[in-house]
């Protein structure tokens, strides 16, 4: 689908980054550092394919796709097991701030995301083309509608007050670590330069995991998906199992697009996989005002009014 809209004025890299002193580590409250040679050189592209196959064109020759292809091979290099278990020990701590699920689908609109190669629409105009478009595919299950509308409010890892982080630490496809990189991976070449690459524990097709072992016991790359899956869990979301699985692994596409680290799945994982791979990208414009009303009675009914995040 289509649609005619105006293309809003793309914040600049150096906008989104003049509150950073590229010369100094981003560090956490508890002191651990995202890498120096990445913290002040974080790509901003438009935002992050989250749904739909289409758009996913990688191998297109522009400009933007060469900023894409950089953004990988950082997201590649520094995502290892260490750092994800680190960030996953300070983002559950949901200190950041109290809000509401709709004060943060506004948040979002001061975010930019680097690691798509299509888009460069406002983040609240693609949380809800993707929950409209779920909405007239699936008029009856409203926990989906909210579920595409709030899949991405993980990108406010990239805003100061959440810690700032760099893109290749908040969007981008994900992928299991513990394991070997398969090469479904967009730019798997670039996982040679990563830590774990050699690391004789992780370097097997299994890794540290077996057959069947569900989603939930696999370490992914860490990123918006698995920090809004926190943030909804820990804050006591009704949403079902399959609400919380889509939020979680959406930008998980060796799997869910080519098939790759199917060994790992059980069998709810399986249920749950059929509900996320239903999920499509559209571009049919939409009256933020006219919908608000229907996404925040939604809101009401699956989240409590505030948020700790």
């Amino acid at each position: 689908m289509t649609i005619l809209m105006e293309k809003p004025e793309l914040v600049s890299q150096s906008d989104c980054q003049n509150h950073v002193d590229e010369s100094k580590e981003l560090v956490l409250d508890d002191g651990f550092p995202v890498p120096k040679s990445l913290s002040g050189e974080g790509f901003l592209a438009p935002e992050i394919n989250s749904f739909g196959n289409s758009f996913r064109d990688y191998n297109a020759e522009s400009e933007r796709q060469k900023s894409v292809e950089e953004f990988y091979k950082q997201q590649h290099v520094n995502q290892t097991y260490d750092f994800v278990q680190k960030m996953r020990e300070e983002y559950s701590k949901l200190n950041r701030m109290e809000m509401s699920i709709w004060e943060c689908c506004e948040l979002l609109n001061e975010v930019v995301d680097d690691s798509d190669p299509d888009l460069d629409e406002p983040q609240i105009q693609h949380l809800l083309q993707s929950a409209e478009a779920i909405r007239k595919d699936y008029p009856n299950e409203d926990w989906l509608h909210l579920t595409a509308l709030i899949h991405d409010l993980g990108k406010v890892l990239l805003l100061p007050k959440f810690g700032g982080l760099p893109q290749w630490a908040v969007v981008g496809d994900t992928f299991p670590l513990g394991c070997a990189f398969d090469e479904a991976n967009i730019h798997h070449k670039y996982f040679k330069e990563n830590p774990d690459y050699n690391n004789p524990s992780y370097n097997t097709k299994n890794g540290i995991y077996w057959d069947g072992c569900g989603l939930d016991n696999v370490t992914i790359s860490w990123g918006h998906d698995d920090y809004m899956y926190l943030v909804a869990k820990e804050n006591g979301t009704t949403l079902p199992s399959a609400g919380l699985f889509i939020i979680r692994y959406h930008s998980l596409y060796p799997l869910h697009k080519e098939e790759a680290y199917m060994q790992f799945v059980n069998d709810e994982d399986k249920e749950n996989l059929k509900w996320l791979r239903i999920f499509n990208k559209s571009k049919v414009a939409v009256d933020v005002e006219k919908v608000k009303p229907y996404y925040l009675s939604l809101i009401e009914k699956y989240f409590p009014a505030k948020l700790k995040w």
